[in-house]
């Protein structure tokens, strides 16, 4: 079992050393110390749970959640059900998320449809943005 630094675990797992920090930090990784200068020092096995989470993250799990799991492992339970049942509360909330964004590019395109005609005005002191104010559904 080898020593890593900080930034040599950042660059084995192609994370910033600030990533590497931050997930110390919350306990997500579990340094030891040497004893000569106190230096934090990573296992190898480290550069693994740092991939698991950098997946995990892109799965859209968040860090509390990737905690749960590490928490469940480290126990001897597995954590399958809790993963299944985190992405399918994942799939739907994206799905709500990309119809809220459908709706509101339709807007968007409506609001640059209906500004095409019209002209840039300085604020009279009665209006701020004529084009905002003058938009309608």
């Amino acid at each position: 079992m080898s020593n890593i630094t900080t930034s040599v675990l950042a660059r084995k797992a192609n994370v910033p050393v600030f990533t590497v920090r931050h997930y110390t930090r919350i306990g997500l990784l579990n340094p030891g110390r040497l004893e000569s200068n106190g230096y934090k020092v990573y296992k190898d096995s480290d550069i693994k749970l740092l991939r698991f989470i950098t997946n995990a993250k892109e799965l859209g799990f968040m860090l509390k959640e990737i905690a749960e799991i590490i928490n469940m492992a480290d126990h001897g339970e597995s954590p399958c059900p809790v993963v299944r049942e985190i992405i399918e509360k994942r799939v739907a909330e994206n799905k709500k998320k990309i119809a809220q964004l459908q709706r509101l590019q339709k807007k968007i395109e409506g609001a640059k449809e209906q500004w095409k005609s019209m002209k840039d005005e300085v604020p009279d002191g009665h209006s701020v943005c004529h084009l905002i104010e003058s938009f309608s559904e």
